[in-house]
């Protein structure tokens, strides 16, 4: 067949369809296209009649020019067919659905597709998101581009190649959107949060549902308190466990403590038992107290090692914890004598004594200490985290400065925040 180099779907909906002797049959109203390919083949038309539409096979097109869409047999000869398995109308299940452009870090909406002839056969090559694509559907390109055309300008046409997205589920109608876990997981959290914030509520739950754990539980920890609410009550239990075992404990205390009593039994029954008892512990504390606060995810080394000793501790036990800017020195009996930064480890001779090098004189809070008052104390001798002691000053945790911060801060400025503490 003849066909265009390449088309946009919203200037062949407009173009009426004639068959071999130039009778019109109607006017174009949709193309379909078989799923499974990077490029997906043109497969069926639909051709608006009076009545019910009518549907081609794609072969029947002889030729698509710019005066119309011509078939190769007469009226009277054209066998229709049915949109099978596998295949999508592209103006009915495309247009207007949301993609994710991972490399804009964005959502965007599909304005217009293009379809251009590959290797001999009529294929989807990309979908138009941009300001032109839009103009086109409206049919106001022409005057557009002439009144840029007035300030030296020209609209650019924005398109993302149909290969980065990578199918359509034709039995919900919806766009799966472009999921490859090696480039999700690439993307700053930051960045992939405000990805998933920008989505539907079900696209929302499939994207989280194709992230690995950890990922997913980065970019929720980069959500506001509203959003990490949303997400979670979109997912499956199990998925939902899984992630909150990797997100820190503080934080999926916050979020399994707002939920109903029955579903927050069974995330923590699905929970790894070590992290879920690290929620059930912290659930205990009041929202507005240190206890509340805090995570039991930080270092405490034992009295007595030398500075290689505690090194090779740290590389044992520092990924489990939230943050290694502090060590903390305990004795024999678990209570907290003193704490050192990881810098003055670094420098410290192989053979010294971590207890020479500590500060003996700790700031400590109880778990009961307001929120308040904790970030104050932290303020007032400058440190990125507290530990929290119980009576007999053995410690059951820290809180961060950014917790803390969060905690006294109006609601309105604290998405403004910056996460300091990255896992």
């Amino acid at each position: 067949m003849i066909f265009f180099a390449e088309a946009f779907l919203s200037d062949l909906v407009r173009m009426n369809v004639v068959d071999r002797d130039g009778i019109s049959v109607g006017r174009l109203q949709d193309v379909a296209v078989k799923l499974g390919e990077a490029f997906p083949p043109a497969t069926k038309i639909t051709v608006r009649r009076r009545g019910e539409p009518l549907v081609l096979p794609w072969s029947a097109v002889r030729s698509v020019s710019t005066e119309a869409i011509t078939l190769n047999e007469p009226l009277a000869e054209l066998e229709p067919v049915q949109i099978e398995e596998g295949e999508v109308l592209l103006e009915e299940s495309v247009l207007d659905k949301q993609i994710v452009d991972v490399e804009g870090h964005r959502v965007v909406r599909v304005n217009d597709l293009k379809l251009g002839a590959v290797n001999g056969a009529v294929r989807l090559v990309a979908a138009g998101v941009g300001t032109r694509s839009l103009l086109r559907r409206l049919t106001l390109e022409g005057l557009a581009i002439r009144l840029w055309g007035l300030f030296g300008r020209r609209p650019h046409e924005r398109l993302i190649g149909w290969e980065h997205v990578h199918s359509l589920d034709p039995t919900s109608q919806h766009l799966q959107l472009d999921l490859e876990r090696a480039k999700l997981a690439r993307l700053n959290p930051a960045d992939l949060a405000d990805i998933i914030g920008e989505l539907s509520a079900l696209d929302r739950a499939t994207v989280v549902s194709s992230l690995d754990e950890e990922t997913a539980a980065a970019a929720l920890e980069e959500m506001d308190f509203e959003l990490q609410q949303s997400v979670l009550n979109s997912l499956e239990d199990e998925k939902a466990a899984d992630i909150l075992d990797e997100v820190n404990p503080d934080d999926a205390a916050d979020l399994v403590g707002d939920l109903p009593r029955e579903r927050a039994d069974q995330l923590l029954n699905l929970m790894e038992p070590e992290e879920a008892s690290d929620v059930k512990q912290l659930l205990k504390y009041p929202d507005d107290t240190a206890g509340g606060l805090m995570t039991p995810e930080f270092i405490a080394v034992p009295s007595g090692m030398t500075a290689q000793e505690a090194i090779g501790y740290l590389r044992k036990a520092g990924e489990e914890a939230e943050t290694i800017y502090y060590c903390y020195v305990v004795d024999s009996n678990g209570r907290l004598i003193g704490v050192f930064e990881l810098r003055d480890l670094i420098v410290a001779p192989p053979t010294k004594a971590i207890d020479e090098i500590m500060v003996r004189d700790v700031v400590a809070v109880s778990p009961g200490t307001s929120h308040e008052e904790t970030a104050g104390l932290m303020a007032r001798y400058n440190l990125l985290a507290i530990p929290v002691v119980d009576d007999q000053r053995r410690p059951l945790g820290i809180v961060t400065i950014d917790d803390a911060i969060e905690a006294v801060l109006p609601a309105r400025l604290k998405k403004q925040l910056p996460r300091i503490f990255a896992r």
